[in-house]
Parts: C-alpha cells; structure tokens; sequence
C-alpha cells in the first residue's frame, strides 16, 4: 500500500503490519531473525516522513481536581510515570472516527484526555530550561484504562499495568511540529461523550509542566529521539461503554473521535 493511503485512511496496513501503525522494521545492516517484530510510526503533519515511536511515557495524576478526584493529595509531591507498549498506538487521522475496542477482563472503561509531547532529541539530567529544546512537536491522545483492573492491583499493592499497558491503549493524532503549533502552555482541553462534555480544564492547570516532566523523567532514564509523554488528564474522568462516541480537543489542534466498538 503506497504512503498517500495512510493519510487517507485511520489505519496503514503493510505486508505483515499491525493495523493502525506498526510496520516491520528494516534496516540494511540488521541482524537476521526467525521472525519479524512491528515497529511503530504514526504521520508527522506536513512531512511524507513518519514518526517512530521509542517508548510511551505516561505521568499520573497531573491535574490538581483529578488527583483529588482518585484519592491523592494534589500537592507539588515528585511525579510518577508509567508505561506503555508501543503497540498500544492506535493512530487515529483527523476529520475521522476510528472504532475502537472495548478491551477484555474489564467492565469499567474510562477515557482520559492527554496532550502528547513527542520527542525528537534525547539526553540525560536535562535542565528544565532546556527541556523544551528536546521536543519535536505535540498530538493529542487518550490514556484509555480498565480502571477496575487498575484499582485491584493497587488495591493489593501490586503493579498495575494491566489496567494501563494493553492493547490499543493509546489512541493518538498525528505529529503537528514544534515550528507551527509553538509550545502548549496553555489553551483548553476537553473531552465529550456522545456530545456532551466530560472533562474541560486549561492546560495551564497542570501541576507539572511538559518542561519540568521531561527533566523529572531525564533523571531516571536516558532519554531519546522517539520517546513520547503524555502529560496527564484533567478531572471528571469516566467509562464508556460500546457504542459511545469520544471527542477530545485541545485548542491548536485537530479533534481525535473513537467510536467504542
């Protein structure tokens, strides 16, 4: 399938591809394997050129009314982050409404409304200052999460990727480049179910900014060209069930729709 046909469409689909975003990698001096493992892109607006996604950051509990909201003290304490698999992409293309599964093992399904900052240099102990200079451009994106598998594990003190780190997990726009969109200090972000409004917040509410995340995170990883962070949801998170429609919006970019399916 040629590359105009990403652009037209919510999904790639190559020889041996994921849908929605993965293709093979292929390197001229790659080491010959028993099988081929999908690499992750999703478009970068303006360019033929494709983003490839390294590792997925996540930071928790970002907005003061959301940390409240799941039971935390919304003070300036260190920030947590987690992980996503980079298969958790699904590339959703603006002006269209991609289906998206209802995940197994759950019977409570929430959306969470991000903005995504993607990262197009690394390094390591990286002063807020300079923070910014590592990042390649924005998108929008949803934290999808089975809460009730989240709040089990944790309830019980364990890790809780399961409710975090599954299967198109990650619901995402296109890259839109530092050079035209500036850098997202503030504007609205919300998101409506079905038409009505969920979540609204300033993105000038967060407790941590896109800067400070990035240095906070520099601290205990190297970072790299790839990587991308999203940065935390405003309060009033919810389920959803099949049939519901999602629209997020952040102020300078295009809206991202998913259709629970």
């Amino acid at each position: 399938m040629q590359r105009r046909q990403f652009f037209q469409n919510s999904a790639l689909v190559t020889s041996g591809a994921l849908v929605g975003c993965a293709t093979p990698g292929i390197a001229a001096n790659a080491p010959k394997t028993p099988f081929s493992v999908p690499a992750t892109y999703i478009p970068i607006v303006g360019s033929e050129e494709m983003f490839p996604i390294r590792r997925i950051y996540c930071i928790g509990r970002n907005y003061a009314a959301h940390a409240r909201e799941m039971g935390s003290d919304p003070s300036r304490e260190p920030p947590f982050f987690f992980q996503k698999p980079t298969d958790a992409i699904q590339y959703v293309a603006a002006g269209t409404v991609a289906d998206h599964p209802y995940p197994t093992l759950t019977k409570n399904y929430h959306y969470e409304a991000e903005l995504v900052a993607v990262l197009g240099k690394g390094g390591r102990n990286i002063s807020v200052d300079k923070a910014l200079d590592l990042v390649y451009g924005y998108t929008l994106g949803l934290d999808m999460t089975r809460r009730d598998l989240q709040r089990g594990m944790g309830d019980q003190k364990k890790p809780w990727e399961i409710g975090k780190s599954f299967d198109q997990s990650a619901p995402i726009g296109a890259v839109h480049k530092v050079a035209q969109t500036g850098h997202f200090t503030q504007g609205d972000i919300w998101l409506k179910v079905n038409g009505q409004v969920k979540q609204k917040a300033d993105l000038k509410q967060m407790i941590w900014s896109v800067a400070e995340q990035i240095a906070q995170l520099s601290e205990a990883f190297e970072l790299f060209p790839g990587d991308i962070i999203y940065s935390g949801t405003p309060e009033n998170v919810g389920p959803v069930v099949r049939g519901d429609v999602i629209e997020m919006h952040i102020d300078g970019l295009p809206n991202l729709s998913v259709k629970i399916v």
